[in-house]
């Protein structure tokens, strides 16, 4: 045998003998796909990602004085690529109406998917128009069921009403707001801010800058609520500022309860940690209200709690 070909057997023994890598992930079934969301999606060889697009042209939304296209951004979709642990994963944008946001929100939530952020898109829209994006891992099949779900809820409520609701359908506030502290202030902590008749509780937080300095409560890092109206009937409006693990375990508990959410977002770009901003608003009676508050905050401090654990480890 020649030097050379003595060199390549050493070289053939040596790759048989390294160890296997991980196989390429299994590609997903776009026909499923397809079949479950009731959409026909396309598939990107390039990077793997099969996507599925719900136009909204059941509506008609004018931005900035004209008509809007669907082609100009009022697309709903989702895309699909294989998890390279197994199954897959979705990330995805749906184009919402005010009525539309939070069942939509409880339905992505009964099918095991995510809610990430929503805000909008535009200004002077009419109608409001958000936009919800959205995610999840799972098998493919499951992935595209929620997808399906969040889709076929918006068509339920614009099934039954085609002009888009005005407010969230609850009594009348009284013209003078008259909340007693101490019920919530029992189930909620703290020490509140009252006015005319208000109320208002702040929880801070604290957050590193750029600068090297930790800012807190008073320079807007914190989670509020704020009760207007009567025992019986009250809204409350709100703030719940958490990192990212803490975002769904509230969301959820939020819902659950009947609160509305209306935004999630960043307030800042360069903290340490990484926080979101959680809007929402609720109406009820006070006490209801104040309890479903403790849910979610109560959530968030359990993630919280786990995570204080995982680092003493």
């Amino acid at each position: 045998m020649s030097s050379y070909h003595r060199f390549c057997f050493i070289v053939l023994l040596a790759a048989l003998a390294l160890p296997a890598t991980a196989a390429d992930p299994s590609p997903i079934d776009t026909a499923k796909i397809d079949e479950v969301t009731g959409l026909k999606g396309t598939m990107n060889q390039e990077e793997g990602v099969y996507k599925v697009s719900s136009p909204r042209a059941d509506v008609t939304v004018t931005v900035d004085g004209g008509v809007l296209p669907p082609f100009m951004g009022l697309t709903s979709w989702a895309a699909f690529m294989a998890d390279p642990k197994g199954g897959a994963m979705v990330m995805g944008d749906l184009v919402l109406l005010e009525d539309e946001v939070n069942p939509v929100m409880s339905a992505l939530f009964e099918n095991g998917m995510t809610v990430t952020a929503l805000h909008n898109h535009f200004f002077f829209s009419q109608p409001q128009v958000s936009f919800m994006h959205i995610g999840g891992q799972d098998t493919a099949d499951k992935l595209a069921t929620g997808v399906r779900a969040a889709l076929d809820q918006v068509k339920a409520i614009r099934s039954k009403s085609p002009d888009v609701a005005k407010s969230f359908q609850h009594p009348a506030l009284p013209a003078t707001s008259s909340v007693t502290a101490e019920p919530l202030t029992a189930i909620l902590g703290g020490k509140p801010a009252t006015k005319d008749g208000m109320v208002k509780y702040t929880i801070g937080r604290s957050v590193t800058m750029p600068c090297g300095c930790s800012v807190g409560k008073e320079m807007g890092i914190n989670t509020w609520a704020a009760f207007m109206g009567s025992d019986e009937t009250s809204v409350v409006a709100g703030d719940v500022v958490m990192v990212a693990g803490e975002l769904q375990p509230v969301l959820r508990a939020l819902r659950a309860s009947g609160i509305n959410v209306v935004a999630i977002h960043n307030h800042m770009v360069d903290e340490s940690p990484k926080l979101i901003y959680l809007h929402y608003w609720g109406v009820g009676k006070a006490l209801d209200l104040a309890t479903s508050l403790k849910t979610a905050l109560d959530a968030q401090a359990a993630v919280t709690k786990a995570d204080e654990k995982a680092d003493d480890k």
